[in-house]
């Protein structure tokens, strides 16, 4: 560990420069993210003066292929973007304490770890339950002094909130471990304090995806032992960039209609005297499409046949990539949205019909790209952010053309990042 001032003079002599293409897969960012470290040692040195530090950063995280399967026990192609959150730290002997652009959090003490009440859907929820899990693993945990600044778009479906877990579980290896917990872990922990302490029910694939970085695939069939398998693939050469969209439509009053989703397939399951679709033989299930449909409902049918073929598209996503064969791969990705449009239904309301800005961005970026691109339905659905995988040398046409429709700043070209949660110095 280095003073912070230290840092900040390495770094305006480039010293991190090469670490920073690694890490942010694109030559141009690269004096934007030498200002943002700089700007963030420096906010460190206001806060808590010149001191040893460590730097850490974990990105956000996108899904590629595997639209509502984790919940059914699925598979799941996700990757890790070059969207991160950075932080700053210096140890502490009594608690961890926490500034970032948005929040100034109460320091937990780390002899105080029992789970609050009060701390339910909260940052400092979160914390506490990463180090008491830390704990009982018998990793070591210590205090740490942070300022963290992220730029992973809030409810963009691009988890700032698992990259947020993944990050204190990454510094907490960093400082008291050697950086030797493994990713996974790091990714059950922060699972572990968002159902316990957080008291939200959520998956995994969100925090592996931060965690391990690159491309995984997960199989989820064993729910407490879900098998995540690394995709090493230099993604850049074959220079297409991740697009991502907001289509300026609120998540707000749609609870119900992703909660249906999860409930009709489980429904299905039920018909079968099991708990979800992952448990019952794709055979079967059509054998039983007549009487099933009567069980319940047509729409809980096509959702299951979505999940279905979606498990296997997954496979063939990830064989494709193995293959090199990227061509394939958007193929697959494409297919996948149809489905999701078609049979999953996740694309717009029905309680809200006359509100379709994912269908119509969906719409607008097939007209825009033709053979340049593939686009799909991002993450949960119904509102929020489309995808599209987009050729290097049509990025800027496309982005100009979507924004004429949706705003400025609206189209977020990404790339794939090689790493999950890491030290950066």
């Amino acid at each position: 560990m280095k003073k912070a001032s230290t840092l900040i003079t390495e770094f305006e002599h480039g010293a991190y420069n090469q670490k920073l293409v690694a890490i942010y897969a694109d030559d141009n960012l690269i004096p934007g993210q030498v200002n943002r470290y700089i700007k963030a040692l420096k906010k460190f040195i206001d806060l808590y003066q010149d001191q040893e530090v460590a730097i850490f950063s974990t990105p956000g995280r996108s899904e590629v292929c595997g639209n509502h399967t984790d919940h059914q026990n699925g598979q799941v192609l996700a990757a890790a973007i070059n969207l991160d959150i950075i932080a700053v730290v210096a140890k502490d002997n009594d608690a961890v304490k926490v500034v970032s652009d948005d929040y100034d959090l109460n320091p937990i003490l780390i002899d105080d770890l029992t789970k609050r009440l009060d701390e339910i859907e909260t940052s400092q929820g979160l914390i506490r339950g990463i180090l008491s899990r830390f704990n009982e693993l018998n990793y070591n945990i210590g205090g740490f002094k942070g300022y963290m600044t992220s730029d992973v778009l809030q409810g963009s479906g691009l988890s700032s909130s698992a990259a947020f877990e993944v990050m204190i579980g990454t510094i907490l290896s960093g400082l008291y471990n050697e950086m030797e917990v493994d990713p996974v872990i790091i990714a059950q922990i922060g699972q572990y304090s968002e159902n316990i302490y957080f008291g939200k029910p959520c998956g995994l694939m969100d925090q592996c995806a931060c965690s391990v970085g690159s491309l995984i695939n997960i199989d989820f069939k064993d729910k407490d032992k879900p098998r995540v398998v690394k995709i090493e693939k230099d993604f850049s050469k074959y220079h297409h960039s991740l697009c991502i969209v907001d289509v300026n439509a609120s998540h707000a009053d749609l609870t119900n209609d992703y909660a249906a989703i999860p409930y009709e397939m489980k429904k299905v399951a039920e018909y079968f005297g099991k708990e979800v679709l992952a448990e019952v033989a794709q055979e079967e299930f059509y054998n039983n499409i007549p009487a099933i449909r009567v069980a319940t409902g047509d729409r809980a049918v096509l959702r299951s046949i979505h999940l279905f073929n979606e498990n296997k598209r997954v496979i063939q996503a990830v064989a494709a990539l193995e293959n090199d064969d990227f061509t394939a791969f958007k193929q697959i990705v494409a297919a996948s949205g149809q489905s999701s449009f078609k049979y999953l239904q996740n694309i717009y309301s029905n309680n809200y019909v006359e509100n379709q800005a994912v269908s119509l961005a969906l719409a607008l970026s097939e007209m825009i790209l033709e053979d340049n691109g593939v686009c799909r339905v991002h993450g949960g659905g119904f509102a929020g952010t489309i995808q599209a995988f987009v050729k290097d040398d049509f990025v800027s046409t496309y982005k100009a053309n979507i924004e004429k429709y949706f705003g400025p700043n609206t189209c977020h070209v990404l790339k794939i990042r090689s790493f999950g949660g890491i030290q950066v110095a």
